[in-house]
């Protein structure tokens, strides 16, 4: 498998969904009809689930939490990192994971479009959101000290965004400012998602419109597949190497 040509001008957007963080052991906790142990993931995963029953929620990230001991990144992770490590400023990855294992691998510039499973934050004051990795017992709701010391109790949610909410403004812009910074070599990669979601599924679109190449990674030949000039199918962490011509 021939490198892509990425020269001393190109600049790469990359996407990266769940088939990445499926080949490094990621469990997935939708079963049969969207379940999660018989509630729809709706209940689990949304603001209104969240007000209606947040020891509930609780339980269900921290057993989320919990499922990541052990789990390290694989070698699409690591090849996206040398990328970076040699593009710069011209490289920028967006994840719609939430696992954190390319933040683990050493990626920096990065967009978590949908949060952070190792992140709170609180549900009352403008505290930033912070790391946290605890898993919390069955029953525990874990408060913002902060407000504590202010005699105020506030409860602390997953910093992940959530069913019905919008995906933070500053960070579409971002990519959006990445697309259109001029460049007559602009390369989007989308690895281990089908990309018909939108707002991701419009940089596909965004590139293409701008002249850019694009290139798709997956385990399967998606709906939109004609939407890339080129698509490559089996596991990231074989093909990704080679492709980026930095083999592990």
């Amino acid at each position: 498998m021939d490198a892509l040509a990425i020269g001393p001008a190109t600049r790469v957007l990359v996407l990266t969904g769940a088939g990445v963080s499926a080949e490094s052991g990621v469990p997935t906790f939708r079963g049969a009809g969207g379940l999660w142990e018989g509630h729809p993931i709706e209940q689990v995963a949304s603001p209104q689930g969240f007000q209606r029953d947040p020891t509930l929620v609780w339980r269900f990230y921290s057993l989320r939490r919990a499922a990541m001991a052990g789990i390290v990144p694989n070698p699409a992770h690591r090849a996206l990192v040398a990328l970076e490590q040699r593009l710069g400023d011209r490289f920028l990855l967006v994840t719609q994971n939430v696992d954190g294992l390319h933040r683990d691998a050493g990626s920096e510039r990065m967009i978590e479009i949908h949060g952070n499973l190792m992140t709170s934050r609180c549900t009352t004051c403008d505290r930033p959101p912070f790391r946290d990795t605890t898993a919390y017992a069955d029953g525990t709701l874990p408060l913002c000290v902060l407000c504590s010391e202010r005699g105020v109790t506030a409860l602390l949610r997953p910093h992940i965004v959530w069913f019905g909410e919008w995906l933070d403004p500053d960070h579409l812009a971002r990519v959006e400012a990445f697309i259109g910074a001029g460049g007559h070599d602009l390369l989007f990669i989308a690895i281990g998602t089908s990309g018909l979601v939108y707002p991701a599924a419009g940089f596909v679109e965004d590139v293409r419109y701008r002249g850019g190449r694009t290139v798709l990674v997956n385990a399967e030949r998606p709906e939109n597949a004609r939407a890339f000039d080129a698509v490559h199918l089996g596991p990231a962490g074989e093909l990704l190497p080679a492709l980026l011509g930095c083999g592990q």
